[in-house]
């Protein structure tokens, strides 16, 4: 079974609140208090400034939304993630922005392998958000990423 991600994290109500601004923005509830708000289509036009892909390496990052991540971040840690795997081996991209400017990464995991979650991109992004994992888990599964296998599911599921 497989698992695509591409979204930004942060918590609930900074995400809630800036995203208010963002047409066809959902916003979904994880555990620890953040939550995640989906890459849409609809999302990716309302945000990109028609420059193409950003310069961090993301795949489905609009041009010019990390300057609009960055200015979300004024009012605490942002992160954007991207992760597309099958049976263990796949890719991850994570970035955070924090006091206005980027904090964190870009991290990747840019070949095709097996990695661990524990120290994956994504992990390494939510403790910059202050996600903390119990012993046998990750901050992946400790926030509740796991729950859901794309966006389109998060969309559905409307809550964490």
């Amino acid at each position: 079974m497989g698992y695509e991600l591409q979204a930004v994290i942060a918590a609930d109500e900074l995400l809630r609140g800036a995203s208010r601004e963002v047409p066809g923005a959902r916003v979904v509830s994880l555990r620890q208090g953040l939550s995640l708000m989906p890459m849409t289509d609809e999302v990716f036009d309302a945000v990109t400034d028609g420059s193409g892909r950003g310069d961090l390496g993301f795949w489905k990052l609009p041009g010019g939304f990390e300057l609009l991540l960055a200015q979300w971040s004024s009012a605490g840690p942002v992160a954007y993630v991207e992760a597309e795997y099958f049976g263990g081996v796949g890719e991850q991209r994570a970035a955070v922005w924090a006091e206005g400017s980027l904090a964190l990464g870009p991290l990747d995991e840019p070949e095709k392998r097996w990695f661990s979650r524990a120290v994956s991109p994504i992990s390494q992004a939510l403790r910059r958000l202050g996600a903390r994992k119990s012993l046998g888990e990750d901050e992946f599964g400790a926030v509740g990423l796991d729950r859901h296998r794309n966006n389109e599911d998060w969309i559905e599921s409307g809550t964490g």
